[in-house]
């Protein structure tokens, strides 16, 4: 474990100093994510500015949502998108023969050699957006901490479907649409899942497991959130992480390196 950490810290400093070369990015990232936030912001305004409102959702309960789901997309960018969106270059490129070869579990190398920094904007308008609306609730730090276990679950399923479609690249090389089509199913979670249909709900909870990503938490940290969702949400975490371990040491069987 030690000595993951300690590669970890490398790879980080090593990615951080990389970056921060560019740091005008920074600025472009950060009024990227305002415009998002803005935008979000304004789309949800749509529906209760005009006096509806989704069912047991009040303003400020559905800002907690959009704050959480606005957290998970500079997550995302910080660490999904840089690490495993190079899992399809590596195959295509024969790179990924240099990953097998080192003296590290190659998951690991790959899901952690680098980070982003230009998703910490949209970890900041998250982090605000949930102090305010927390703040407008009366929400207290016992009430967020309630939300710490299915957050962390939601960023695990993430990860682990994140990771399943980049390993398939061994078999289909240009998998980018599909990471896309994820990225867009996840953009249900800006809202509740009381605001689709019964049909999507289903879908989005399991087919796609949106609401463990956004809405679980965010009834967690209302305090609505029953026991058996929180279990739910660390047994699929769980299972698909697991999933996600087996799924690329099967499909190392099917690759073929760039000296053979």
């Amino acid at each position: 474990m030690n000595r993951y950490l300690r590669v970890l810290t490398l790879f980080w400093s090593a990615a951080i100093a990389a970056e921060l070369e560019y740091r005008i990015n920074f600025l472009l990232a950060a009024l990227g994510s305002l415009g998002n936030m803005v935008g979000s912001l304004f789309g949800l305004f749509l529906f209760y500015g005009n006096g509806y409102r989704f069912a047991g959702w009040s303003w400020e309960a559905a800002l907690l949502v959009l704050g959480i789901f606005t957290l998970l997309q500079g997550f995302s960018a910080t660490f999904l998108a840089p690490n495993l969106n190079n899992i399809v270059r590596h195959v295509q490129e024969g790179t990924l023969d240099f990953v097998l070869l080192k003296p590290i579990r190659s998951q690991f190398w790959l899901s952690t050699h680098t980070i982003s920094p230009w998703g910490l904007p949209d970890v900041i308008f998250g982090s605000i957006i949930i102090g305010y609306a927390g703040q407008q609730l009366g929400l207290e730090i016992n009430d967020y901490l309630k939300s710490t276990i299915p957050l962390f679950c939601g960023f695990v399923i993430l990860y682990s479907l994140w990771f399943m479609l980049g390993a398939t690249s061994i078999w289909f090389v240009k998998i980018y649409n599909v990471t896309e089509v994820l990225r867009g199913l996840l953009e249900a979670g800006r809202y509740p899942m009381v605001a689709y249909p019964t049909a999507f709900r289903f879908f989005f909870t399991f087919v796609v497991p949106v609401a463990f990503l956004t809405t679980i938490p965010a009834e967690a940290m209302l305090g609505r959130s029953q026991l058996s969702g929180t279990i739910g949400a660390g047994v699929l975490a769980l299972v698909l992480f697991f999933v996600s371990t087996r799924f690329w040491r099967f499909a190392l069987r099917f690759y073929t390196s760039a000296s053979s």
